[in-house]
C-alpha cells in the first residue's frame, strides 16, 4: 500500500490515528461551546443535543470547503521541510501531533476552555522554528506572512465576539415579546416553545459552523501528514492528470514573458527570475510526454513545489507597481494561478469522511466538564435564556464568517469571550466571576508558547531518534 515499507506504513497508521485523536479531542473539548446553552435551560436532553450537535458537525465538515484547510497546510511550508528521507516527515507530524493532544487533553481534564485552534497552530509553529535551527535547514521553516493573518484572525474573533455579544443583548432587551428570555432557567421545565426553538436553532449553526472550520483543520492537519510522509502520493490531486497543467502553464509562461524586466527592482528581478526558473523546470518534467504512465511517481512532488513556489512568486512580482501589465494579462494571469492550484489544493473524500467521524464521535463524549464551565463558572450568574441565545448567535455568525474568509477561527474562545460579553450587558463588568476569567485568559495565553516549546522539543528529539 502506498509503496511503503511495512514498518513505514505502520507509522503513517499511527500518525493518522493521532490525527483522528487529536480530532477526536477536538470534538469533545468544543462541542460544550454548542451544546452548553440547550443543555442547560433544559431546551434539549443532553443525549439529544450531543447526537443533534454530532450529526451537525459531521455535515459541517463536508459543506465547509478546504480553504481553512489548506490555510493549516501552508502554515508550515512541507516543500522546504521534505526531503528523501521519510522519518523526518514522520518527526515533523508526530510532534506537532503529539503537543496538541497533551494541551488539549490536559486543559479539558482541568474543565478550562481552552482552543484546540491556537494549540495546533502552536504546534506547527513549533515544529516550523525548531526545524529552522537545524544545520540543514534551508532558510525560514514557517510561513510568517500567512502565520500574521491566522494571529490576528484568531485575536480580533474572541474581541467582536465580546462586542457584538453586549449589542445582541441590546437588541433582545428593545424587542423580545416576552421578559421570560431574561429569566435563570428552570431546573427540571423547558423553557417556552419560541425561546427553545430559538436556544436549538443558536445550537445547530454553532455545531454546524465549528465542524465546517474546526473540522478542516483536521483535514489540513492530515494532508499535512500525508504530504509529509507519502509526498510522492499524495502531493498532488490523484483525481486529476499532471499532464492538464500544461496549458495553465503556458499561459502563465505567456503573461511573465511581457513583464519587463528593465522595469523592475533588484527584488522583483529577482522573483521574476525564480519564476523562470520554476516555469523552465516544469517544461522539463513534462516535455515529450503524452500519457501520465511515462511521468515518474517520484515527480510529482517536483511538480508541486514548482508550482507552489511559482504562484507564490508570481503573485509577490504582480503585486509590485513596477509591473505594468493589461488587465486582460492580470486576468489571464489569475486564471491559469487558480486552475494550477486546484492540482495541488484538495482533499480526498476519505479524509473528509475520517475527520468528520472522528469530529462527530467526540462531540458525544467528555461534554459535561466543559458544560459546567460555560453555564454557571464565567459569570456570576446563571446563564439566562437570553444570555445564550444571544452568544451562540454571534459565536455562530463569527465562525461562519471566518470560514467564508479560508480563516481559522477559535469555537472556544469567541463563544466563552460572547458569554462574558452576556454576563456584562446584563449587570455590568462585575457581574464576570474573576477566578475563571483569569485562568481561561491564562490558558489563551499560554496555548500558544507551551505547545510550539512542547512540539519543538518533541521534533528535535523524534529527529535524533529517527535519524
Amino acid at each position: 500500500m502506498f509503496g511503503l515499507e511495512p514498518h513505514v506504513l505502520l507509522l503513517l497508521g499511527v500518525c493518522l490515528l493521532a490525527a483522528c485523536a487529536f480530532e477526536f479531542v477536538n470534538g469533545f473539548h468544543d462541542t460544550a461551546n454548542a451544546v452548553a446553552t440547550v443543555i442547560y435551560t433544559n431546551a434539549l436532553r443532553p443525549w439529544v443535543a450531543v447526537v443533534w450537535s454530532a450529526f451537525w458537525n459531521f455535515i459541517g465538515v463536508f459543506a465547509g470547503g478546504i480553504g481553512v484547510a489548506m490555510g493549516i497546510v501552508y502554515l508550515l511550508p512541507v516543500e522546504s521541510l521534505v526531503d528523501a528521507n521519510v522519518y523526518h516527515g514522520i518527526a515533523m507530524v508526530g510532534a506537532l501531533i503529539l503537543a496538541a493532544i497533551i494541551w488539549n487533553v490536559g486543559t479539558w481534564y482541568y474543565g478550562i476552555p481552552a482552543s484546540s485552534s491556537h494549540a495546533l497552530i502552536g504546534s506547527i509553529l513549533g515544529v516550523g522554528i525548531a526545524y529552522s535551527l537545524l544545520p540543514e535547514s534551508r532558510g525560514t521553516a514557517v510561513n510568517w506572512s500567512k502565520a500574521g493573518e491566522t494571529g490576528i484572525a484568531l485575536l480580533v474573533g474572541p474581541l467582536l465576539g465580546f462586542a457584538l455579544t453586549i449589542g445582541m443583548m441590546f437588541l433582545f432587551k428593545r424587542f423580545a415579546p416576552s421578559k421570560a428570555i431574561f429569566k435563570e432557567p428552570h431546573k427540571r421545565k423547558p423553557p417556552p416553545i419560541w425561546i427553545r426553538l430559538l436556544l436549538i436553532t443558536t445550537c445547530t449553526l454553532v455545531s454546524f459552523f465549528h465542524g465546517s472550520n474546526d473540522g478542516q483543520k483536521g483535514v489540513g492537519l492530515v494532508m499535512l501528514i500525508l504530504i509529509g510522509i507519502v509526498p510522492f502520493r499524495f502531493a498532488l490531486d490523484e483525481s486529476k492528470n499532471p499532464l492538464d497543467l500544461r496549458d495553465s502553464l503556458g499561459k502563465v509562461e505567456y503573461v511573465i514573458s511581457r513583464v519587463n524586466r528593465a522595469e523592475l527592482s533588484p527584488a522583483d528581478q529577482k522573483s521574476l527570475a525564480e519564476i523562470q526558473e520554476k516555469t523552465a523546470d516544469l517544461d522539463r518534467i513534462f516535455a515529450g510526454k503524452t500519457d501520465i504512465k511515462q511521468l515518474p511517481q517520484q515527480t510529482r512532488f517536483e511538480i508541486r513545489r514548482d508550482v507552489l513556489l511559482l504562484t507564490n512568486r508570481a503573485k509577490k512580482l504582480l503585486g509590485s507597481e513596477k509591473v505594468s501589465l493589461s488587465t486582460a494579462d492580470r486576468k489571464s494571469y489569475d486564471d491559469a494561478s487558480k486552475e494550477m492550484k486546484t492540482f495541488t489544493d484538495y482533499a480526498p473524500w476519505w479524509v473528509l469522511l475520517m475527520v468528520s467521524l472522528s469530529l462527530a464521535c467526540g462531540t458525544m463524549i467528555g461534554w459535561q466538564r466543559i458544560v459546567k464551565t460555560i453555564g454557571e463558572r464565567i459569570g456570576k450568574e446563571h446563564l439566562s435564556y437570553a444570555q445564550g441565545a444571544s452568544s451562540e448567535l454571534v459565536a455562530a455568525l463569527m465562525i461562519g464568517s471566518s470560514t467564508w474568509l479560508n480563516l481559522p477561527s477559535s469555537t472556544t474562545h469567541v463563544l466563552t469571550s460572547s458569554i462574558a460579553g452576556s454576563m456584562v450587558a446584563s449587570r455590568g463588568v462585575k457581574n464576570i466571576n474573576p477566578g475563571m476569567v483569569r485562568n481561561i485568559a491564562l490558558a489563551w495565553v499560554l496555548t500558544l508558547p507551551v505547545t510550539m516549546v512542547l512540539s519543538g522539543l518533541l521534533f528535535l528529539l523524534f529527529r535524533a531518534v529517527l535519524g
